[in-house]
């Protein structure tokens, strides 16, 4: 053998052994496939991706209607074909993945994003940032927290910390995730960083990534994806982080991460290598396995309750106010959409309560004495988490 040929062979171990070390998998590299037309950014911006993308033991193809040196390119001539041509790769098994910059993913799936944090660095995922998990939000939110564990685990964070943005419908999720916990399915909640604590989440707790997983509806996490990814660019380019993420969804069985028609290369190689860590880290077969859990545990039950527990108004003629008493106790974690028909119950059983708004949120005010009594009622009716109860 001459000396150039063994120098070849040389190089070739060694390229070997480095694409173990980057992939985890001898001789494996994960295939993501991108969709490079419909960027507003032009075309190239995708070439530059996939081409970084590659020295982290990925194997990038794109779809384009144009040729690029260095990356494999698979020519379509229009967008329409291009999201055709993914689907039948996807299909046939050719490729382990798929971004794009749009998917109509069906009722029930919806996409987990990967976000920076400026105020610490921190990596966060953002459950949900498109797709829609249920027509009914609060059903939706504690899918996406379950959708949001299985990303957060398939990354390699063995016990995500889980918490809830305050938003419409936090408080009920809250509840709902609490009964999963209690039946058995494991949910690690994370602590507001905020004095009060708590795992209903604060607008600084996005900022310092309180949490690993942060569960809010998709409407608002695809805002939250918006503003992060491209805050320090004014907007027209989305620079940071690693985009909307992969789709999730019981019985969804392909790997499609979504960017958005504004990435630029530095977002699109983050979702990329995104999509390389979910192969690595065998997403689907975590999903399959997050689902039976969470199903042993009551979820379908759960979720059933929570369409059947849609509390009706209680008609004012119906109330008789209690007499009126000094109220400087205060009772939090009410769904602002709940409030009135909190109070109007605490009448109904004969304790004066008055609504308020406090700095955290929605309030009921009763009086000192009776605030144990009221946290009871509440709590017995789903108003407030049973945790409250302990405080």
């Amino acid at each position: 053998m001459s000396e150039k040929l063994v120098k070849q062979t040389i190089g070739k171990v060694f390229n070997q052994l480095a694409d173990t070390l980057i992939s985890g998998e001898y001789g494996q590299k994960p295939k993501i496939l991108v969709t490079a037309t419909g960027s507003e950014h032009g075309e190239e911006e995708v070439f530059k991706a996939a081409e970084s993308a590659a020295k982290f033991g990925i194997e990038p193809i794109v779809i384009g209607t144009k040729q690029y040196e260095g990356v494999n390119i698979e020519l379509v001539d229009s967008e329409d074909n291009a999201h055709k041509k993914m689907e039948e790769l996807l299909d046939l098994g050719k490729v382990d993945a798929a971004v794009t910059m749009h998917y109509p993913f069906p009722i029930g799936v919806s996409t987990v994003g990967r976000i920076v944090t400026p105020g610490k660095g921190k990596e966060m995922f953002i459950a949900t940032t498109t797709g829609t998990s249920s027509t009914d939000k609060v059903e939706g939110m504690v899918k996406n927290a379950i959708y949001g564990i299985i990303t957060a685990r398939a990354c390699g964070i063995k016990n995500p910390t889980v918490g809830i943005l305050n938003i419409d419908g936090a408080r009920q999720t809250e509840i709902a995730l609490n009964k999963l916990k209690d039946n058995g399915y494991d949910i690690e909640f994370a602590e507001s960083k905020r004095a009060d604590g708590g795992a209903v989440m604060r607008g600084n707790d996005l900022l310092t990534a309180s949490a690993d997983v942060m569960v809010m509806d998709s409407l608002t996490g695809n805002l939250m994806i918006k503003i992060f990814s491209s805050y320090t660019t004014g907007g027209s380019y989305e620079s940071l982080g690693y985009g909307y993420g992969p789709g999730i969804g019981e019985n969804f069985n392909k790997l499609i991460l979504i960017i958005s028609r504004a990435s630029g290369a530095p977002l699109i190689e983050g979702a990329i290598r995104f999509a390389g860590e979910l192969i690595k880290g065998k997403c689907l077969q975590v999903a399959k396995e997050e689902f039976d859990k969470a199903k042993k545990a009551g979820l379908d039950i759960i979720l059933s309750e929570i369409k059947a527990s849609k509390k009706s108004v209680v008609e004012e003629a119906e109330v008789v106010t209690p007499p009126k008493e000094v109220v400087t106790s205060q009772i939090s974690g009410i769904e602002i959409m709940d409030l009135e028909d909190a109070v109007k119950l605490l009448w109904r059983k004969g304790v004066y309560a008055e609504s308020g708004m406090g700095c955290t949120g929605p309030i009921i005010l009763v009086s000192e004495a009776k605030t144990n009594e009221a946290l009871k009622i509440l709590a017995d009716n789903e108003y407030i988490a049973k945790e409250q109860l302990e405080c």
